[in-house]
């Protein structure tokens, strides 16, 4: 567990697959807490002259982040 990341974020179709993933990704055990809320986001790439495009077809996806807890 040691050399998992600090942080990581999840997307998903829907709520319902984002807010499953605590549980059946078993987060609590690998240290993990849910940081802030499962919300709808669009993403953009941009390239290095700030050019901006949508990726995933500019669909919004659910998204669900994960931060390694510091006992």
């Amino acid at each position: 567990m040691a050399d998992e990341p600090h942080r990581i974020t999840f997307l998903a179709k829907t709520f319902s697959a984002a807010a499953l993933e605590f549980h059946r990704g078993r987060m609590a055990e690998r240290g993990y807490r849910m940081e802030g809320r499962i919300e709808p986001t669009a993403f953009q790439m941009i390239d290095e002259d700030g050019k901006t495009e949508p990726v995933f077809d500019g669909e919004p996806l659910f998204t669900v982040t994960f931060v390694k807890r510091e006992d």
